[in-house]
C-alpha cells in the first residue's frame, strides 16, 4: 500500500516539498535576484552534493529547515559587524538584506549566495503551505491512512476548503480511494467528484490506482499500516550489505559470491555501525507537518558522510546498486541516502523514473479503465 500512497501523499521534508510545490527543472532551481534599482536578475541553482546547504537540510521537516536557515542568517550578521551595518535595524533580516551584503562584502559572496537561495526555497515552500490550506490537508491525509478520518471529514474539507486546487483535492480522493475503496463503488466515486469539482478524466486516476491495489494492501491501510520508512525496503537492502539474503530467493549471478551455509556473500560487506542511531518510527498521532526538531528526519545530518561525497565514497565499502522498476518517489531517495550514513556504504537507487505527484497521477490516467 506504501508504493501506491507515497506517491501522492504531502510529504513533509524539504526536499520533497522543492520537488512538490517549486517549478523545477530535475535539480535546477530558478529564481531572481534584487540589483539594485535594476530590473531582477534570474538565476539558476542546482541543488545537489556539492552544496553543503542542500546535503545538510534536503531531509529534514520544513519547519527545521527554515528554522536552522534563520538561526545560520542571525548567527552570521552577529558576527560580521560590516553585515549589521547593510540589514535593517532591529528588524528581520530579509533575502534583500543579504543581496546587500554580497555586494558589500563580496569575500562571503558565496557563503551568503547559498543562504539566500535556500531562504527563498524555504520562504517560497511555506508560503505554497499557507496558501494552499496544506496544513490542514496533511493532518487529514495521514488521518486517513491511519483509519482515524473517514467520509465525513473528506466530505466537510472538500465543501470548507475552498483554496485547495484541483490537483490537492484529486490527491486527498486517491488516498481516500486507497484505504476506503467501497466508498468508490458504484456511483459513489462520481459523486465525490461532483462534490470536489473535478473533471470526469480525473476519475481515471482513481479508477487505475484502486485496480492496482491489492486487497491486502487495503487491509493494511485500515489496520494503520502506513509510514514513509519503507522498512521492507531498508531490511532487503541491510541483509544484502551483511550477506544474509537466501540465495534460493535472491539467486547470485556468479559463483564467487555465494557461500556454502546458501547466503549471499558478505565478507567483503563492512560491518554495520556499532551504535547506529536509532530510527524511530513516526508517531501516528502526529502528522509529518506538524515534526520539528524532534522528528526522525531533522536529528541527523547527511552532512556526516555526504559532506565531501567524492573523498568519502572513496573510503566506503563497495557500491550497493537498487533499481526499482516503475518509478521512485523522493521518499525513496532519502531512505538510500540514510542507508548510506547507517551501513558506511554508498547505496545508489535508479529507477525508471523518478516522479514527483503530478508525472505520477499522469502517468495514473494513462493507464486507462482496462
Amino acid at each position: 500500500m506504501i508504493v501506491k500512497i507515497a506517491p501522492v501523499i504531502h510529504e513533509w521534508t524539504y526536499d520533497a516539498m522543492c520537488h512538490d510545490l517549486l517549478e523545477m527543472d530535475g535539480n535546477k532551481y530558478i529564481y531572481e535576484v534584487s540589483k539594485g534599482d535594476s530590473e531582477p536578475e534570474k538565476k539558476e541553482a542546482l541543488l545537489e552534493d556539492q552544496d553543503p546547504l542542500w546535503i545538510e537540510l534536503r531531509h529534514t521537516h520544513i519547519a527545521d529547515a527554515s528554522e536552522r536557515l534563520y538561526e545560520k542568517m542571525n548567527t552570521f550578521v552577529s558576527k560580521n559587524k560590516a553585515a549589521q551595518l547593510h540589514s535593517r535595524d532591529g528588524g528581520e533580516i530579509s533575502t534583500t538584506d543579504l543581496q546587500r551584503i554580497v555586494q558589500a562584502l563580496p569575500q562571503y559572496g558565496e557563503q551568503v549566495d547559498k543562504l539566500t537561495l535556500h531562504i527563498d526555497i524555504a520562504g517560497k515552500i511555506n508560503r505554497c503551505i499557507r496558501e494552499y490550506g496544506l496544513r490542514d490537508l496533511g493532518q487529514l491525509e495521514q488521518d486517513l491512512v491511519f483509519g482515524d478520518a473517514g467520509a465525513k471529514e473528506v466530505i466537510n474539507m472538500l465543501r470548507s476548503k475552498q483554496n485547495l486546487s484541483e490537483e490537492n483535492k484529486l490527491r486527498l480522493l486517491i488516498i481516500y480511494a486507497i484505504v476506503c475503496p467501497d466508498k468508490f463503488e458504484g456511483d459513489k466515486g462520481d459523486k465525490l467528484m461532483q462534490l470536489a469539482k473535478l473533471p470526469s478524466d480525473d476519475m481515471k486516476a482513481i479508477n487505475s490506482l484502486r485496480y492496482l491495489v491489492s486487497s491486502d494492501a487495503k487491509k493494511d491501510a485500515r489496520a494503520g499500516g502506513f509510514s514513509l520508512k519503507f522498512d521492507a525496503q531498508k531490511e532487503l537492502v541491510e541483509k544484502l550489505s551483511k550477506g544474509e539474503l537466501p540465495l534460493n530467493e535472491y539467486p547470485s549471478l556468479s559463483e564467487s559470491s555465494s557461500t556454502s551455509q546458501g547466503t549471499a556473500e558478505g565478507a567483503s560487506a563492512p560491518k554495520p555501525a556499532q551504535n547506529p542511531q536509532p530510527m524511530s518510527r513516526r508517531s501516528r498521532r502526529t502528522p509529518q507537518w506538524a515534526k520539528g526538531r524532534n522528528s526522525d528526519d531533522s536529528q541527523s545530518s547527511d552532512s556526516s558522510v555526504l559532506r565531501h561525497a567524492s573523498g568519502d565514497f572513496k573510503r566506503l565499502g563497495n557500491r550497493i546498486f537498487v533499481f526499482m522498476i516503475g518509478g521512485a518517489t523522493r521518499s525513496e531517495l532519502r531512505v538510500a541516502h540514510k542507508l548510506t550514513m547507517k551501513l558506511k556504504r554508498e547505496i545508489v537507487l535508479g529507477s525508471s523514473s523518478i516522479d514527483n505527484p503530478p508525472q505520477f497521477i499522469l502517468k495514473l490516467k494513462a493507464l486507462g479503465p482496462s
